[in-house]
């Protein structure tokens, strides 16, 4: 983001003259002619503060009873971290990916405490219950929602691969990690199951098994990726065939943009059948080259263009349904940060509300 002067800093220095840099007179008191302003944003010094709640214990003077006063409500062990510790702990091994002695060595270094690894994994287990009414809500809105978006990758837990299986929609994003990829991980995330609107993918098979689903829509961004391998493995046919396909995506997505920003419904009809036709001729095309299957590009080709023509209706749902966007990035890559790389997770679990 760009830096920009604030009018509203949260301190001010004035920096005056003493003497005029001309005949050396002093300006004490003299008229103020002009102001330049600079500012310098900066962290303050920040140490992990101790406060000790001491229980004091007093006796009755007239029964000789001894009374001690209750604790502070989250304060039950001698030595323990506050809420504040133990949240930005699980933020940066959760958040940020960091792994748990990474997490408690940034700790040490920029607050003046370290933290086992026990307590970064036991703040996270009490964080995973506070919010889990959160959770139930994320979970409720995502199945309820009329378009939604589902992705899955893979992810490194305990120095094993796991899945993390992502369902978003609007403002409501939710990530689970399972070791399983199909339909056992994503059933543990509890929004399939009884998801009844239509739901954007890839075309992993597991999730056409859900019956709930009213329809289904491909991802265009991974088939354009499929399409563009064609035109740069295959011949000259290929690339034909390929290229008329890319060309009919695009001009579709295109007009839905077009259709959207001036509030249409729909877009022009005779837009959509002119490309789609396109789009069915090019998949007849490729089945039809690389029908003999003779090689591995062959048999990859004759796949693809076999999948475009049996699932035309669900690779161009966003030309025909203006809800449905033209991949699953539409809802802000919610994949991106997995994709990246990196991290540790606790288990199976998680979710956040943007």
């Amino acid at each position: 983001m760009t830096m920009r002067l604030t009018d509203h800093p949260d301190k001010v220095i004035r920096h005056e003259p003493a003497s005029c840099r001309g005949c050396g007179t002093g300006l004490e008191g003299a008229a103020e002619t002009g102001t330049e302003r600079r500012q310098v944003t900066e962290i303050p010094p920040v140490q992990a503060q101790v406060t000790e709640h001491q229980m004091i214990e007093k006796q009755c003077p007239c029964c000789g009873q001894r009374t001690k006063a209750a604790a502070p409500a989250g304060v039950t062990a001698p030595v323990q971290y506050g809420p504040r510790a133990a949240a930005l702990g699980a933020y940066l091994w959760h958040g940020q990916f960091l792994s748990r002695d990474r997490t408690c060595q940034a700790l040490g270094e920029m607050f003046g405490c370290k933290p086992s690894p026990a307590v970064i994994a036991a703040a996270a287990k009490k964080i995973t219950a506070v919010i889990a009414p959160a959770l139930d809500a994320i979970i409720k809105a995502l199945a309820a929602a009329e378009v939604a978006h589902f992705d899955e990758t893979g992810f490194r837990v305990a120095g094993k691969l796991a899945w993390v299986h992502s369902a978003s929609a609007g403002r409501y994003v939710l990530h689970t990690v399972h070791w399983k990829r199909g339909t056992e991980g994503m059933d543990a995330a509890r929004v399939l199951p009884s998801f009844a609107g239509v739901a954007v993918h890839d075309a992993w098979a597991p999730y056409d098994t859900y019956q709930g689903v009213a329809a289904h829509a491909l991802c265009n961004a991974h088939i354009l990726r499929e399409l563009t391998a064609v035109t740069e493995t295959g011949t000259e046919l290929d690339q034909a065939w390929a290229g008329q396909a890319i060309d009919a995506l695009l001009a579709l997505k295109k007009a839905a943009g077009e259709a959207r920003a001036a509030g249409r419904s729909a877009i022009d009809p005779d837009i959509l059948a002119e490309h789609s036709g396109w789009f069915a001729k090019a998949a007849g095309a490729g089945i039809a080259l690389n029908a003999a299957r003779r090689s591995d590009l062959q048999k990859k080709r004759h796949a693809l263009a076999t999948r475009m023509s049996n699932r035309e209706a669900d690779y161009l749902r966003f030309a025909r349904d203006l809800r449905v966007p033209f991949d699953n990035y539409a809802d802000g890559a919610v994949m991106s940060m997995f994709a990246a790389g990196g991290g540790a997770a606790a288990g199976q679990g998680g979710a956040l509300a943007a």
